[in-house]
């Protein structure tokens, strides 16, 4: 889940106007949510912290740390808005191993990040995970998907976030 908050990284150089910038500022500040991850034998808590700072050429940095029964995920980067693109991306990595771009998709008062991307297990099974990070008038939002390919087994959570 975490993963979908994963480091958030603008590659290129974020000229945005004010407009954005203060869209991207409002974020700024301490954030938790909790949800349940379902899909496994049985459903387990998943509760993640997030800490959002003021970047450099108004980008927002992050940092977030999510919890399971067993493991704990971390997550950090930057999310800009690219003027010459006139778009939001954010570049995302974490301990897990998962990292992309995402481009975000605005739509209203919501931007919408969305990356997937393939990997092993720690068995070298195929898996795909999918994360979806939802910046929501004011409010945060990050969706988890991990799918394994050998099984069909999918594990899915949605974790509101509120300051």
């Amino acid at each position: 889940m975490a993963l979908a908050l994963a480091g958030l990284a603008a590659p290129g150089t974020a000229m945005a106007g004010p407009v954005e910038e203060s869209l991207l500022a409002s974020y700024i500040g301490n954030w938790r949510g909790e949800s349940m991850l379902v899909g496994g034998e049985k459903p387990e808590p998943f509760r993640c912290r997030l800490s959002v700072t003021q970047g450099n050429q108004g980008k927002i940095n992050y940092a977030g740390r999510c919890t399971l029964v067993n493991m704990n995920l971390s997550v950090s980067g930057t999310i800009a808005y690219i003027d010459h693109d006139s778009r939001y991306e954010a570049v995302m990595s974490s301990n897990a191993g998962f990292s992309g771009v995402a481009v975000g998709r605005q739509a209203g008062k919501q931007i919408g990040f969305d990356l997937t991307e393939r990997q092993k297990d720690r068995g070298g099974n195929d898996m795909q995970i999918g994360s979806r990070l939802f910046l929501v008038d004011g409010t945060i939002v990050v969706e988890f998907q991990v799918e394994f390919n050998d099984s069909g087994a999918v594990l899915n959570t949605r974790v509101p976030f509120a300051r």
